[in-house]
Formats: C-alpha cells, structure tokens, sequence
C-alpha cells in the first residue's frame, strides 16, 4: 500500500516543498522568513536589475505551480547562448511596473523599430548578394524578417487568450499600420520636404511609380478575401475561427498556408515573366 502523499508537499522529478507564508503583525516574522517572502515578491515584480540578471542566467523549467519539470537542454542551451546578446539588449526595457507601464510601452516600440530595421536591411542584402529582384526580395524575405514578431505574438494570444479576437486582431491591426501609417507617414514626410524647394526646382516633384506592383496587391486580395471567407465559415459551422475539431483546424491551416504559398509563386512568375512579347 502506497503512502499518502503529505500535505502541501508535491513530488515531481525533483522533490520540491511548497511554502505558503502569511505574513502576520501579530506574530511577527524572523529575518529568514522576512529574506524568503522579500524572494518570492521579487519574482513576481522584479526589479530593472534583476530583470538584466536573469537575462544571462538559464535554469530548469518550472510549470505555474512551481514545480520542476526538466532541466536544461542542450538545445535550451544552444538557443540561449545564441541569443544571449538580443536577450541582454532587451533586458534594458525597463519592467512594467515602472511608471505605470509607459516607459515599457515606448522603449518597446524604439527597440522593435531598431530590429526591424535592421532585419529589412539585411534581407535586402541577401537577396542583392543572391540576385532576387527587389519586389520578390521584399514580399519574403524582408516580409518574412518583418512579420515574424508578429506571428509569434499572435500565437501567443491564441493561446492564452479566451477568444480570437487577439491572435487575429492583431494580425489585421499590424497589416494596417504597415499599409496606411508605413506609406502614409513617409509620403507626408517626403511630399513636406520636396514642397520646401521653390518652384521649378528639380527636386520639387515627388513621384515613385511602381513595378508590377499591381498585380501583387491583386493577388494578395483575392487570398486575403479567401482566407476571411474562411474565418467566417469557421464562425457559422465550428463556432469559432480558431481551434476547433482536429481534421478542421489542420485543414484550415493547411489552406491558408497555401495560400501564401500561391501568392509569392504566382509574384515571381509575374516579376520574371518576360514582359517585352
């Protein structure tokens, strides 16, 4: 007959003790138990430094109730030590508990702009370096480089979230920006600039025709309305647009990477077709 397992105690690969302290001004606390609550609260709302700390540092996993289930792993180690640079320069965003989360907030966004700068220079020279054309080079790779951040945050809200209202909010929302206020901001800027010079100048006139443009943003209309036909459909006959029975969410998800699959090919073939006949 197997013992009972005691009360408060939970065994996983590590045995691990489950303290719950209640601080009472009645009975007073010792200055070990003052440094193991003080501990437990820096978790919780760790400090500017503490938040830089923990960085550099790799340790095991622990679930939400503090127990431990596995150590390291060598991949878990490859991938730390490899980003270990990126995860120190983020540490520098100060935590949200600063200033009521504004500070977050705006160095968050510096940082994230920096990045993706960084990330669309870089992936247009590659495709300069391996000779892709400039309109394929920047529906992949640059849109690639861009948008990942984004993917992997609606990811995240679709798992943590009640509804999918975050995970596809925010995908249609960071579309938005990049199309109005990613044209929209430095046309204003550029028109500002070229209206500065007087008349006749020949800087004064501002146009930027495209290349075969055209039929990239039709293409990208017609997925884009297929994959919404979906979502609806998803809404009528599952009853939400994520998720949902196994053959149905693969299925959907299958569909939906096809179709940016036939989008990028259907631009290439029209980028490289031989237009002069």
């Amino acid at each position: 007959m197997e013992k009972p397992e005691p009360e408060g105690v939970k065994l996983s690969k590590k045995n691990v003790c489950i303290i719950t302290i209640d601080k009472s001004e009645e009975e007073g606390m010792g200055n070990e138990h003052q440094k193991l609550l003080q501990y437990f609260l820096d978790q919780e709302n760790p400090t500017w430094g503490m938040q830089m700390k923990k960085s550099v540092q790799l340790g095991p996993s622990i679930d939400e109730e503090d127990m431990v289930l596995n150590d390291v792993t060598y991949g878990e180690a490859f991938v730390h030590f490899f980003a270990i640079t990126w995860k120190a320069i983020f540490s520098l965003i100060p935590p949200p508990t600063y200033w009521g989360g504004k500070g977050c907030f705006i160095i968050s966004l510096t940082f994230i702009g920096l990045v993706t700068a960084i990330v669309g220079e870089m992936a247009s020279l590659l495709g300069c370096v391996l000779g892709i054309k400039e309109s394929i080079t920047a529906i992949t790779l640059v849109a690639l480089g861009t948008s990942l951040p984004d993917t992997f945050a609606s990811m995240t809200a679709a798992k943590t979230s009640e509804s999918a209202d975050a995970a596809i909010g925010n995908v249609t929302g960071s579309n938005s920006v990049n199309v109005f206020l990613g044209l929209g901001l430095p046309w204003a800027i550029a028109v500002t600039y070229r209206n500065s010079f007087p008349d006749g100048h020949a800087l004064k006139e501002y146009t930027v025709p495209s290349k075969g443009l055209s039929f990239s943003v039709f293409c990208f209309l017609i997925v884009a309305v297929i994959c919404f036909i979906i979502l609806v459909a998803r809404r009528i006959f599952i009853g939400g647009e994520l998720g949902g029975p196994t053959v149905s969410k693969y299925t959907s998800a299958v569909i939906c990477i096809s179709l940016w699959v036939i989008y990028i090919v259907m631009s290439i073939i029209d980028a490289y077709a031989d237009k002069s006949g």
